[in-house]
């Protein structure tokens, strides 16, 4: 089952993330399908880049966003 998460990056204290498609059963920060977007919480404002017709696409083929991503989509679609 494919999942749509957010991966950490980043040094300790300075997480960035990458919103990737990855097998549900991989590690948080292990081998995914593909990047689909990034999230930076540490800036001001905060960066936050989602390719929404990528995400889309993964739905349809049977993808679940994590709590986190689903929460991060709506926020992109109210602001558009």
């Amino acid at each position: 089952m494919l999942r749509i998460r957010l991966s950490r990056r980043g040094k300790k204290g300075d997480p960035h993330y990458r919103v990737v498609v990855a097998e549900k059963k991989n590690a948080r920060d292990g081998r995914f399908v593909e990047i689909v977007g990034y999230y930076n919480p540490a800036m001001k404002p905060v960066r936050l880049h989602l390719e929404l017709d990528r995400i889309d696409h993964w739905v349809g083929q049977g993808a679940q966003p994590s709590n986190t991503v689903r929460s991060l989509i709506k926020r992109v679609k109210q602001s558009e």
